[in-house]
C-alpha cells in the first residue's frame, strides 16, 4: 500500500493489519471474502464509482501479474498504467 495527500486520512497500519491476517486464509477463503466485501461496497458507490472501482482492481492484478513476469525491469517498461496515472496524480 501507498500513501498520498488523497489517503492519509486512512488507518493504513490498521489496514495493513487486516491484509495480513486475511493474507493468512487459504485462497479460496480469502476469495470468499472479497466477494463478501463487494456488496457493500457496490452500494456505497454510484454506477459510474463501481465501474472504476472494478477496473482499478483488474488493473491491480494485471499491474502485479506484468511485474511478475518481468522481475528486476522496474516500472518503466512495463505497460499497464498506475493507480497515480488513472487517478492522474
Amino acid at each position: 500500500m501507498t500513501t498520498s495527500e488523497e489517503t492519509d486520512w486512512m488507518n493504513h497500519p490498521a489496514i495493513r493489519a487486516l491484509v495480513d491476517q486475511a493474507n493468512t486464509l487459504a485462497l479460496e477463503e480469502r476469495i470468499t471474502l472479497v466477494k463478501g466485501l463487494i456488496p457493500a461496497i457496490a452500494n456505497g458507490l454510484s454506477d459510474a464509482e463501481y465501474e472504476r472501482f472494478v477496473t482499478f482492481v483488474r488493473l491491480k492484478g494485471e499491474r502485479y501479474l506484468e511485474a511478475k513476469s518481468h522481475p528486476g525491469t522496474g516500472r518503466s517498461g512495463r505497460h499497464i498504467p498506475g493507480d497515480r496515472e488513472l487517478e492522474g496524480r
